[in-house]
């Protein structure tokens, strides 16, 4: 080889972004690129004359020779001639998984091995981001369907009890409704949660000050925590403003807190801080869906039993707990990620066992914000027949037969005309036929070949003296991807009556 040629195959080594090593037949350590030095964490002196076991874990490392050895003396393409995954040794201790592919050399009579090696980390942590998604999309349309049926089931309940409530003058009697009612409403927030953990909730979001909802918080968990954890706070000056649903963010500290709370058996302390962050390219490699931008990040550390690679590979799985029977629901940090992805940021673990634990959130940050303001406004319902006094006809669309009669039962209560369709199909026949409808009122999913958002867009279209109300269990904010939530009013069920009320006013009071 000219000294042209060395220089060239020196510089090529260096140029190459994957780890290159050659080796003796012995498995020695010739030379090696600077990529495959920074790879496994040692200076490029340490491992040349070194045996490539060391650049493996113990059970590799064993039958490395053993390989070699098999090779030389069979042939058999057991190594050469193709790529494989395997798993790598840093100078560190640490094991991370790599692909290898190995060529032989015949040099003057001799053999030599060169390996080309490709750190795999980022890509195992895409696919098992990936994975978790998938797991938690599944997850999201079994609990969406289960929360719309389940929906529809309390809507009834709800309803008819407060139907029974408005006709009862029985002090006993409306002691039982009151505490039916109120056993209804659990039930419609254990709905809500499902959602929250598929994220199809609808969050009420405004911009917040992320450092006064965590003081708030740890108002709360000073008051809660054992005085053997020691709970502290360090939160950053200037933090950027983000948006997110108050009450759910508040819900998700604590939760955190909690949890870390419950890692710590013998004492222990808690810390929550708050940063401003900027995420790069390299971040977005390992992590699916996340964007370049400026983020807020919190985080909640503690310095407990930590988690297993497993666990925390299961961590936001629903109802996984590590906690005995009757200690957990294995909700807790499911719902914390559903309400984190929802609100457009992500979650990271961090954890060793027997060193703790640290859960970062991260949100967009809002950069440029002068001022604080709630983006929704608490709405005072007041019940009021505000049908009387005049002809309201309604089209009642529903093909839940117990919803439909109920919906009509309530529209009635409230001095309104009704008349009825199981589907969005007989709906639009109907208003074809009729021109006395004064209001159409639709389930939003609708068997046949007209959905109750279609049938809306068909009135809007074609009858546009006809006002619209769309009622749905789902979350407005993920069907049809959001559009329906932008072209009309949704009422969430179960919805009060009162609730029914306020959105038949808006609906009405410019007529």
């Amino acid at each position: 080889m000219t000294i042209d040629d060395r220089a060239l195959l020196l510089a090529t080594l260096d140029a190459a972004v994957d780890a290159i090593i050659v080796s003796d037949r012995k498995g020695v350590i010739l030379r090696l690129n600077k990529a495959a030095a920074e790879m496994f964490g040692w200076p490029i002196d340490k491992l040349i004359g070194q045996n490539a076991r060391i650049l493996v874990p113990g059970g590799t490392a064993a039958r490395h020779e053993d390989f070699i050895t098999t090779y030389l003396q069979t042939a058999k393409k057991e190594i050469t001639g193709s790529g494989r995954d395997v798993e790598g040794l840093r100078a560190n201790g640490t094991v991370f998984p790599l692909h290898v592919s190995i060529g032989k050399a015949d040099i003057q009579g001799d053999v030599a091995f060169v390996a080309i090696v490709h750190d795999l980390t980022r890509r195992k942590a895409t696919e098992e981001a990936l994975a978790r998604s998938q797991r938690m999309e599944a997850i999201g349309q079994m609990t969406g369907g289960i929360a719309h049926d389940f929906n529809n089931l309390l809507t009834v309940v709800i309803g008819n009890l407060e139907l029974l409530q408005m006709k009862s003058e029985n002090e006993e009697g409306l002691a039982l409704i009151s505490d039916a009612l109120e056993a209804a409403e659990l039930g419609a927030d254990l709905t809500s949660r499902l959602m929250v953990v598929s994220r199809k909730s609808a969050l009420t979001c405004e911009v917040i000050a992320m450092n006064d909802v965590v003081k708030h918080s740890m108002a709360i968990l000073k008051r809660t925590i054992t005085a053997r954890i020691n709970i502290q706070a360090d939160l950053a000056d200037n933090l950027w403003p983000t948006r997110a649903d108050k009450t759910q963010f508040q819900t998700a500290i604590l939760n955190l807190a909690l949890n870390a709370r419950d890692a710590l058996s013998e004492g222990g302390r808690i810390h929550i801080d708050t940063r401003n962050v900027t995420l790069d390219d390299t971040y977005m490699a390992q992590e699916i869906g996340v964007e370049i931008g400026n983020y807020i990040r919190l985080s909640v550390s503690d310095n407990g039993e930590g988690m297993s690679r497993e666990t925390q590979r299961h961590a936001i799985d629903p109802f996984f707990t590590t906690k005995p029977v009757g200690k957990g629901t294995g909700m807790g940090l499911s719902l914390v990620y559903g309400f984190v992805k929802q609100s457009g940021g992500h979650l990271t673990i961090y954890s060793e066992l027997k060193k703790g634990t640290t859960i970062n959130l991260y949100f967009p940050a809002l950069i440029g914000v002068d001022e604080l303001k709630t983006l929704t406004e608490t709405v005072d319902y007041k019940f009021q027949n505000i049908g009387e006094g005049r002809r309201v006809l309604v089209l009642v669309v529903e093909d839940d037969p117990r919803v439909l009669r109920l919906s009509q039962t309530r529209l009635l209560a409230l001095d309104f005309e009704c008349i009825t369709a199981t589907s969005g199909d007989i709906a639009w026949d109907i208003l074809q036929a009729r021109d006395d409808i004064d209001l159409v009122f639709t389930d939003l999913v609708m068997p046949g070949k007209l959905s109750g958002y279609d049938l809306a867009k068909n009135v809007v279209k074609h009858r546009p003296d006809v006002h619209v109300m769309i009622t749905s269990g789902f979350s407005e904010g993920v069907l049809l991807g959001g559009r329906v939530r932008e072209e009309f009013k949704i009422l969430r069920k179960p919805y009060r009556q009162a609730e029914l009320v306020e959105a038949l006013q808006a609906l009405l009071e410019d007529d």
